[in-house]
């Protein structure tokens, strides 16, 4: 399997890595060694790292339209 060394991985979730190097992964070792850079690369923190900053930022949005529709319901009344 080929790929960028650990060290030099973003801290998000490459998803499309990931998904490429499964397709790749043919046999039981190709799967283990995929298995144990999963492990090495902390994959699945680094994935509920992201959702969860996801999530953060759709409700950040969600507020800024809830108090921006209330701001203009207050405006066209007074």
């Amino acid at each position: 399997m080929r790929g960028v060394p650990v060290g030099e991985q973003e801290s998000t979730y490459d998803y499309q890595r990931y998904r490429q190097l499964l397709s790749e992964a043919v046999d039981e070792t190709s799967r283990l060694r995929l298995i144990s850079l999963l492990i090495s690369e902390k994959a699945r923190d680094r994935l509920e790292v992201q959702r969860a900053s996801d999530r953060s930022a759709m409700t950040a949005e969600t507020v800024a339209k809830v108090l921006g529709n209330g701001r203009r319901e207050q405006n066209q009344r007074g």
